[in-house]
């Protein structure tokens, strides 16, 4: 098991970052940290994506892993990594992209959908996948999927909220990624910092009570 994969089994959250300007990511960032969050993406489709990631591994080493989200290709695979993402997050399965990683140490986890999407994720490589879009397919098909595939670890992406977020787990997830439901940019935008972090201790104690 990787170092990453290891992180995302134990914390079972990763937060999203998508759109966020840079000039509040840092405090944003450090906001989840102070609330429990330890691993957080930023998408490549943010601007200054790159100098964001290349940042933060720097200012929070130690503190939170830092990957790159919306990596549809190799091309952006490799501007992430060189910005020093520590792992990768897709929305589609790139099979080359998922090499890449693998080449380089770095974790891959692929966007899937279908069992077909899982199965090729696995054999191209994939530690572990990315369910999504979850806020359309539901809990219920995530159940049905741990069926035949019970050893593959998933990351269940969209349509987690504290209502519910003990249901994805109680189906099969192994982990969640989650977006606007624990990263408000109104807040963060507002400079409400201390929200942000109240939001995250909720998400983060969600969770940790279900390993109870």
């Amino acid at each position: 098991m990787s170092e990453m994969l290891d992180l995302l089994l134990k914390h079972k959250i990763v937060a999203i970052l998508r759109g966020i300007e840079d000039k509040h990511a840092d405090n944003a960032a450090q906001a989840l940290i102070d609330g429990g969050i330890h691993m957080m993406e930023i998408t490549m489709n943010t601007d200054g994506a790159a100098a964001m990631i290349e940042r933060w591994r720097n200012k929070f080493d130690g503190k939170a892993a830092v990957g790159a989200g919306t990596v549809l290709d190799v091309t952006l695979a490799e501007r992430a990594v060189a910005a020093g993402a520590q792992f990768i997050i897709s929305p589609n399965l790139d099979e080359e992209v998922i090499a890449f990683g693998r080449e380089r140490g770095i974790s891959v986890w692929p966007g899937v959908m279908t069992p077909t999407e899982i199965v090729r994720a696995l054999k191209a490589g994939a530690e572990a996948v990315k369910l999504f879009p979850m806020g359309t397919l539901g809990v219920g098909y995530l159940k049905e999927i741990r069926g035949p595939l019970d050893s593959v670890p998933i990351m269940a992406t969209g349509g987690v909220d504290l209502h519910n977020i003990a249901d994805y787990f109680k189906a099969g997830a192994n982990a969640v990624g989650m977006g606007g439901k624990l990263v408000n940019l109104e807040w963060v935008r507002e400079g409400k910092f201390d929200q942000v972090t109240e939001r995250a201790k909720l998400f983060a104690d969600a969770v940790r009570h279900l390993a109870l």
